[in-house]
């Protein structure tokens, strides 16, 4: 069986707080394992500070530097969090590429939208300006924005959320990324741009062959674009497994309860929507037990008494429940 591309093993992500004189590290991510194949999209899906967005940060080393990360990071064969900056900065943007959540923060005000594409090229390809310009150019047109040679000359202002989106993606994969991070990439977009940039975000995929990590709060969104879906919760990954096969039979009582709050077309409108009651627990105040004890229709004593482990209960089906996993003592 062929190594994975990206492979993510018991990563810890934790941050300083002060206290007087000292400074407490708190968790932000806790023993974190996945894999990601060549080829495969995979989405990580949570509420927010459930801790997506500083995995895709750890993986890249964009984190502040006061940030404690341990665990493995493997990208093909190397260890990412064992490699120098020099060899971190070779490698993004062009073995990993990311697609940030609000463009108009991502891309530079002041700089045509052309020479920031053609920037990235220049900084990871060995080819003459004006090349860098025609590449930046054609990436415009691969992303299906009309009249790039128009375009390219535009500052982010003059485009539409949209648009500025696709500029975003086209700086992502201009240099042929293996893998490709898109982080909440159709947040601020509306219905309609969102169907079309998961739509362009797809045929990338099998055109060029991306791997794709995928994150969002948004369960209906992912399941358009993923082979396999990772529900985070409080810094934890608590279920895993096939997209279609968490959707048709979601095990762990977080991943029901956001299932069950998203309406549909047979939902009845007089009828409030399902929530899932109280909230995320403070990162600082969790302990050895189950994060989501608090707010869990099926506890018993055991979930307060111990932290469940990620356990296989069908064929690449994992979840981290007592109950569901059948864990509980006899």
């Amino acid at each position: 069986m062929a190594s994975p591309l990206l492979q993510v093993r018991n990563l810890e992500v934790s941050f300083p707080v002060r206290s007087g004189d000292n400074a407490d590290f708190i968790p932000a991510v806790r023993d974190l394992s996945f894999e990601i194949a060549t080829g495969e999209a995979l989405g990580l899906v949570g509420e927010s500070g459930s801790g997506k967005s500083v995995t895709s940060l750890a993986i890249l080393r964009l984190l502040p530097l006061q940030a404690r990360i341990q665990g493995h990071i493997g990208f093909e064969a190397q260890e990412l969090l064992e490699a120098s900056e020099k060899d971190m900065q070779h490698l993004r943007g062009s073995g990993i590429s990311m697609i940030f959540q609000e463009p108009m923060t991502a891309l530079n005000p002041v700089m045509r939208v052309g020479d920031q594409i053609a920037e990235a090229v220049l900084a990871h390809q060995k080819v003459r300006k004006s090349e860098a310009a025609r590449v930046a150019i054609e990436a415009l047109r691969t992303v299906a924005i009309r009249d790039p040679e128009k375009r390219a000359r535009d500052y982010p202002h003059q485009l539409s959320g949209g648009m500025r989106q696709r500029v975003m993606i086209a700086m992502a994969i201009v240099n042929r990324p293996q893998l490709l991070i898109a982080d909440e990439p159709t947040t601020a977009l509306d219905v309609t741009i969102q169907a079309q940039i998961l739509e362009l975000l797809a045929d990338l995929r099998q055109k060029f062959g991306l791997a794709m990590l995928f994150i969002s709060h948004d369960l209906a969104v992912v399941s358009k674009v993923t082979d396999r879906l990772a529900v985070m919760y409080a810094g934890s990954l608590v279920e895993m497994g096939a997209s279609d096969e968490i959707f048709r039979n979601p095990l762990h009582p977080y991943t029901q309860g956001l299932l069950n709050s998203v309406p549909t077309l047979r939902s009845n409108r007089d009828q409030p929507l399902r929530t899932i009651k109280g909230s995320v627990p403070a990162i600082g105040l969790l302990n050895h037990s189950c994060a989501f004890e608090p707010r869990c229709d099926i506890r018993v004593q055991s979930c307060a008494e111990q932290l469940p482990a990620l356990t296989e209960v069908a064929p690449g089906h994992l979840v981290r429940c007592l109950v569901s996993a059948g864990q509980l003592p006899r």
